[in-house]
């Protein structure tokens, strides 16, 4: 019984898991922003492209 509640007491783990969450949220929102910032990139390069094959030809 002693055991039982000397675990129900702890609450390191949940401190734990609480900033795994929080870095698991940063990790999503950084992976949609990176993503969303490389289509707006391939778009530029696109254009560019695009300009350069007119110019040219």
């Amino acid at each position: 019984m002693r055991l039982l509640r000397s675990l129900l007491r702890q609450n390191e783990g949940a401190t734990a898991i609480e900033y795994g969450l929080i870095a698991a949220i940063i990790s999503v929102v950084l992976i949609a922003g990176v993503s969303g910032l490389s289509d707006g990139l391939l778009n530029v390069f696109s254009t560019i492209e695009n300009h350069l094959v007119n110019a040219i030809g």
